[in-house]
């Protein structure tokens, strides 16, 4: 089912399995994020979602995100969770699944480079 522009969409509650953030491990970031004043809901995919409605929410949901201050904060916080649901940062679950094995490999490749042996000092 496609909305019109004029149609309001449909959106989810927030999952209420979501670990609560912690001040010292995330800082105050969360405090500052746009999403705070927006509903929650069009962060999160509700079920059975058809494709259409999904791609629309996650756009508008990337929209509030561009206009966050902390948005990357909000990205790297979804990254280092990580969190498997909903829109972070800007990225949907899915591309931060793409970015995670990006960096997995580059860090890999990065190990696999690396010197093994340590070069023991002249003196």
């Amino acid at each position: 089912m496609l909305h019109m522009p004029h149609q309001p969409l449909q959106v989810a509650a927030v999952p209420s399995q979501r670990a609560p953030v912690r001040e010292d491990q995330a800082g105050p970031w969360h405090s500052e994020a746009v999403c705070r004043r927006d509903e929650a809901g069009l962060f999160f995919a509700p079920s059975k979602e058809p494709t259409a409605a999904r791609l629309a929410r996650e756009e508008a949901a990337k929209q509030v995100c561009a206009r966050c201050p902390v948005m990357v904060d909000c990205r790297e916080h979804a990254l280092i969770q990580p969190e498997p649901y909903g829109v972070w940062g800007g990225l949907t679950a899915a591309e931060r699944r793409v970015v995670l094995t990006r960096r997995r490999r580059r860090d890999m490749e990065l190990k696999a480079a690396a010197p093994t042996g340590r070069i023991a000092a002249a003196g």
